[in-house]
């Protein structure tokens, strides 16, 4: 992210960054000093949650999910970047993929 960038995230980000945290401190690829150290670095940037992910779940994103293969999390990010209109930021195949099939522009 640049300076005074702001980027959005579906709600559950939050949960999938304290579970990557979690996995490298067991594979012992962090410390608990470094990631709680990470987690204070993330309270500083420009990252809105959006909630609305949730809303859409059994609906927007069920149907993301079928039509391009994709897992709830990523259908997510796709879901968000498709209604808000903004560029999105992965390297995961399957969703560079969908992402390229709804015209959703990648980072």
């Amino acid at each position: 992210m640049e300076l005074g960038e702001q980027a959005w995230v579906p709600a559950l980000w939050k949960l999938e960054v304290v579970n990557a945290l979690l996995k490298a401190k067991r594979q012992g690829r962090v410390t608990v000093e470094r990631a709680k150290e990470f987690l204070g670095e993330l309270r500083d940037l420009s990252i809105e949650v959006d909630n609305e992910c949730l809303v859409k779940a059994d609906n927007e994103i069920f149907q993301l999910g079928l039509e391009h293969q994709l897992s709830s999390y990523d259908a997510a990010y796709l879901e968000l970047a498709q209604r808000r209109k903004l560029p999105l930021a992965t390297e995961d195949n399957n969703l560079v993929l969908a992402a390229k099939a709804k015209a959703v522009l990648l980072v």
